[in-house]
């Protein structure tokens, strides 16, 4: 196991990790962190949604359990709490925000916890997105602030992509990339910058592959097929949709469409079937049938 005796650079995973938001982004962030021997504890907006997230988090680790992990469950779980205020934050060195894509609503939610913050903790959004430095406009610590983007499933998927804004410090990029691989994950560092370099290619793909549905050039499963076996693919871009989320991917187009212009416009398809309440896995219904 990962050695968290020592929270500075180079000591692996942070000793006491917060995640706001306990949904199955950040159920699944805080899933890694326990497994990399970090104290984590999970903030939601009520007992109800804590509870739900808490159950989230002990599935997740019973899981990784079953599947050979070897520290006994009751070791694993000893290091996940879950609360309903952000002051249960205060002696976290890294708290990682992760509530729904909404730029006001998360940055609300990180002034909320950066005020309960000591100086030199970590804060860090896990936008797929939202300019960093628009969110740290909102902080009285923007040197201490970066983006953490998990990618979903978070027990699944190998790549943390850090996101540096202007005012990041290096010092703080350099202990995220640490604390990154601590968790088994492969980091990739990139400047703030609209969709930053994964969902800025991932969408675009996505919206094209979509847009030829639309149009009825080929089927869900022939083009999914076609970039897996074409391009090496692990998944195809409509299934990795339905994996996302129809209404996650739309709010991401939304954005870019804003900020980079008209080649990221949703297609209508994707619109009507978000307003269908098609999500994709979610809902059971996407491009693919999940039932």
């Amino acid at each position: 196991m990962t050695d968290t005796t020592d929270a500075t650079v180079g000591a692996g995973a942070p000793e006491r990790v917060g995640v706001l938001g306990g949904g199955r982004m950040g159920a699944g962030i805080a899933h890694a962190f326990v497994l990399a021997g970090s104290q984590v504890v999970v903030v939601e907006r009520d007992a109800d949604a804590a509870h739900a997230a808490d159950e989230r988090v002990r599935a997740s680790l019973a899981k990784s359990v079953e599947r050979g992990w070897a520290e006994p469950l009751d070791d694993l779980t000893g290091r996940i709490r879950v609360a309903t205020d952000v002051t249960a934050f205060a002696d976290a060195d890294l708290v990682i925000e992760a509530v729904p894509e909404d730029e006001a609503l998360k940055a609300e939610a990180l002034a909320r916890v950066e005020a309960v913050l000591h100086d030199r903790a970590a804060l860090a959004s896990n936008t797929s997105s939202i300019s960093i430095g628009r969110l740290a406009a909102a902080l009285e610590r923007p040197a201490r602030f970066l983006g953490l983007h998990f990618f979903n499933p978070v027990p699944a998927s190998t790549l943390v992509e850090i996101v540096l804004g202007d005012d990041t410090d290096p010092r703080l990029a350099n202990d995220a990339r640490a604390w990154v691989e601590a968790i088994g994950k492969a980091p990739v560092t990139v400047h703030d910058a609209p969709g930053f370099a994964s969902s800025r290619l991932g969408v675009a793909i996505g919206l094209e592959a979509i847009r030829m549905v639309e149009e009825g050039v080929a089927s869900p499963g022939d083009i999914d097929l076609a970039m897996e076996l074409g391009y090496k693919h692990p998944t195809g871009p409509l299934r990795t949709t339905d994996i996302v989320g129809l209404d996650v991917r739309l709010g991401i187009a939304e954005q870019l469409h804003r900020e980079l212009g008209p080649r990221f416009e949703p297609p209508a398809l994707l619109r009507q079937m978000v307003a269908d309440g098609r999500l994709g896995k979610k809902s059971g219904r996407g491009f693919y049938d999940w039932t």
